[in-house]
């Protein structure tokens, strides 16, 4: 969660919200991400996109069996069925994401019956870092007005 911490500042460094992600596999990180929605000019560009993107690159396989993600932030929607489809075997996640999380916040995605795919899922690891992150980000945009 430390790397992922460290991506999300330099996102921040960017003007992009600071949420970090990486995909480790065999205790080894494969794939590295940051939210670049706006300087990609790609609003699928979250932080676990780009990571998960980056590992299957890595690995050379659109599977990421027997990995973990590790975020900063609550994974939405879009990259819950996302996580599902790359078949990762464990998300850890920091800050909770009240608006638009799915893991926890608005619903156990999951947990849904209809997925092919069970995954573990922990949350709250360095919620107090991860979440002091998006809200010095924040608080500054709001005082630039």
């Amino acid at each position: 969660m430390a790397q992922a911490l460290e991506l999300a500042a330099q996102g921040a460094a960017l003007g992009e919200v600071p949420v970090g992600a990486v995909v480790v596999q065999d205790g080894e990180i494969v794939g590295r991400g940051f939210n670049c929605p706006i300087s990609g000019s790609d609003p699928s560009a979250h932080a676990e996109m780009v990571a998960i993107r980056n590992a299957a690159q890595s690995v050379h396989n659109y599977r990421l069996p027997g990995s973990t993600l590790y975020v900063t932030l609550e994974p939405c929607s879009m990259c819950a069925g996302l996580i599902v489809h790359a078949r990762i075997a464990r998300v850890v996640f920091g800050a909770l994401e009240p608006k638009a999380g799915v893991v926890q916040s608005q619903g156990q995605f999951f947990s849904q019956g209809f997925l092919n795919h069970r995954l573990m899922v922990e949350g709250g690891v360095l919620a107090e870092e991860c979440g002091a992150i998006l809200s010095e980000f924040f608080r500054a945009r709001r005082a630039k007005g």
